[in-house]
């Protein structure tokens, strides 16, 4: 039996349908996984951008209490250079003239002060 030519591409065309049908059966399949794992990531996405933003609440809170310590350290150094200021301006530089005299006699009672120890201790 001898097949005519319209009878070989009808079959021709018939298999190039049943190919192309099983070729978009299965893209239609993975399609539809793709879009359930899309779905899935896109539900972790979402709880982290929610503890996303619960975490910049509370760096902007710890950034808040930091400016404030920034704030009373930068008063507290400001304090401390006034009163090391006043100390020299108004204490150790006057006092400085003394020096000739204060440090021998300090060190004399030192040395005294040393040898006393030593004679309870020894």
């Amino acid at each position: 039996m001898a097949l005519t030519l319209n009878q070989l591409l009808f079959i021709i065309l018939t298999f190039a349908a049943v190919v192309a049908v099983v070729f978009l059966v299965m893209f239609l399949a993975q399609l539809r996984r793709a879009a359930a794992e899309a779905e899935k990531t896109l539900a972790e996405t979402r709880k982290l951008i929610e503890n996303l933003n619960e975490l910049e609440k509370v760096v902007k809170k710890k950034l808040e209490d930091m400016g404030q310590i920034m704030e009373a350290s930068k008063k507290t150094v400001l304090n401390l250079s006034e009163a090391s200021l006043f100390l020299t301006k108004r204490i150790l530089s006057p006092a400085t003239r003394y020096w000739p005299i204060i440090y021998p006699l300090f060190m004399f009672f030192w040395k005294r002060f040393k040898k006393r120890k030593e004679k309870k201790n020894g």
